[in-house]
């Protein structure tokens, strides 16, 4: 795997973690900052987080997943993935990886799945989901982002309705409800 600069997140990073994960059909989205990123939100973060699916099954693919991808993962972390503890930070491997299998604001992975968002074969949380995990975690940090993913969800989601058009777009109806 290839040794990014670990001071901030690089989409190369959701690359490698989407392509072994889907190997080893890990059931995961993109989630916290990371996954905004992945949306299109102009921000930089430190790691990458994850809401993996909570079941011994997807947790022991989850661990294979991991280790091919070069993560040191002792008896002691493997454990704690397969049994789905709250949250997992890995340091040890070529990027900060966080597992959040309970993140705050979310009832589920199964109803989180529903809203789910794949971008480009990435598999992200909900704008919402991510806003709602951001607030109900109340650390400064992330209450700190809501106004601009607030801004940025708005837009995003007019985006996916097709309703943003460009200037000239704008310019062009104009002329025509004029005529």
């Amino acid at each position: 795997m290839n040794q990014p600069n670990r001071s901030y997140f690089q989409l190369q990073q959701a690359v490698e973690v989407a392509e072994v994960f889907a190997k080893h059909k890990v059931e995961f989205m993109f989630i916290g900052k990371s996954g905004a990123i992945i949306l299109g939100f102009p921000a930089a973060t430190q790691d990458v987080h994850l809401f993996p699916e909570k079941s011994v099954e997807n947790g022991k693919r989850l661990v294979d997943a991991l280790r091919e991808l070069e993560f040191e993962i002792t008896h002691e972390i493997a454990e704690k993935i397969i049994r789905g503890v709250d949250f997992v930070q890995l340091k040890q491997g070529p990027f900060d990886l966080d597992l959040v299998f309970a993140p705050d604001g979310i009832e589920s992975f199964a109803e989180a799945k529903k809203r789910m968002i794949v971008i480009e074969g990435f598999p992200v949380a909900n704008i919402r989901d991510i806003i709602a995990s951001k607030k109900a975690s109340g650390r400064e940090k992330d209450l700190n982002d809501l106004p601009l993913l607030e801004d940025f969800r708005e837009e995003f989601e007019k985006k996916m309705r097709g309703e943003l058009k460009t200037a000239l777009e704008i310019a062009m109806g104009k002329l025509k409800s004029r005529e």
